[in-house]
């Protein structure tokens, strides 16, 4: 028998769920003007692994790790560890609404990629929600602008390394547990990076309120994770895609208050427009695949 859904949860849910990954992103943006950004992406997942293994480990055990697929689950986790690592370097350099309206190019990229690799036909409403997406891209990232040309590239790489853990994602999802796959990124993230730690370690040692938002990354991570797993088990997708972009404005309004910037008219333009356009990929029917893939 199905679970019951609850959509208001599920609303209220990817609300919170938006708002953790805005101050994840806002609290990166801080500490990155000060530490190194390796070590901010090894806090981010080694207390969400910690917190996954404290909180589920002793009621999933061995169902935690359990997976047919494990050299997916890995190379889908260490994707998600340079998207965070890329979109970090990019808020050191670029302001916080910017740098995450870039980083909705993500769907645009995904609508364009699953052709190929999954077989999905793109429809005409499709290509001209893709192609609105990229000139909102245009208008933020426009010629004679404020934006940093490195900034903008490292989200954008951020926003390529995320299409693929998307695409992954789907690949992996008939046959994989939900809450298995969160915990794959979180291990393998805090594991890769930890590894790593002897070539980036350095710079100064944090005080008490570094080292607490140092450690609210994790928690930030953790919990927005955990709860837009949630909200997916109480609303349908078609339910919830509008309210995803709300993190659009939790930016915004962080980016504001905590570093006193403004996006001007043409960026809220073009912030809009790849908003719209993502959404309407979100909401409009995918064509049947060309033939089967495996």
């Amino acid at each position: 028998m199905p679970a019951e859904r609850h959509p208001a949860q599920g609303i209220l849910l990817m609300l919170g769920a938006t708002l953790c990954f805005a101050l994840l992103d806002a609290t990166a943006k801080h500490l990155a003007q000060t530490f190194p950004v390796p070590m901010l992406v090894w806090a981010r997942y080694t207390l969400h692994c910690l917190l996954m293994l404290l909180f589920l480990a002793p009621r999933l055990r061995w169902q935690l790790v359990a997976t047919r697929r494990p050299f997916m689950n890995v190379t889908r986790a260490l994707l998600l560890v340079g998207v965070t690592g890329l979109n970090i370097a990019a808020l050191h350099l670029l302001p916080l609404a910017e740098t995450t309206a870039l980083l909705f190019v993500t769907p645009l990229l995904v609508a364009l990629l699953a052709a190929p690799m999954l077989g999905e036909r793109m429809t005409a409403g499709r290509w001209f929600a893709s192609l609105a997406g990229f000139g909102g891209v245009l208008l933020i990232a426009r010629p004679g602008g404020s934006l940093d040309l490195a900034g903008i590239a490292l989200v954008l790489a951020a926003a390529g390394c995320y299409a693929f853990y998307q695409i992954q994602t789907r690949q992996l999802s008939p046959t994989e547990n939900t809450v298995t796959m969160v915990f794959y990124t979180a291990l393998v993230g805090a594991v890769a990076t930890s590894l790593a730690a002897p070539f980036y370690w350095g710079g100064p040692l944090p005080g008490a309120k570094e080292a607490l938002l140092i450690a609210s990354l994790g928690i930030y991570g953790g919990t927005g994770h955990y709860m837009l797993i949630k909200a997916f088990r109480n609303a349908p997708a078609s339910t919830l895609s509008p309210f995803l972009y709300v993190q659009l404005v939790w930016a915004t309004l962080l980016g504001w208050l905590a570093f006193g910037h403004w996006p001007d008219a043409a960026t809220l333009a073009g912030m809009a427009i790849i908003a719209a356009s993502s959404l309407a990929l979100a909401l409009l029917p995918r064509a049947g695949s060309a033939k089967p893939r495996c």
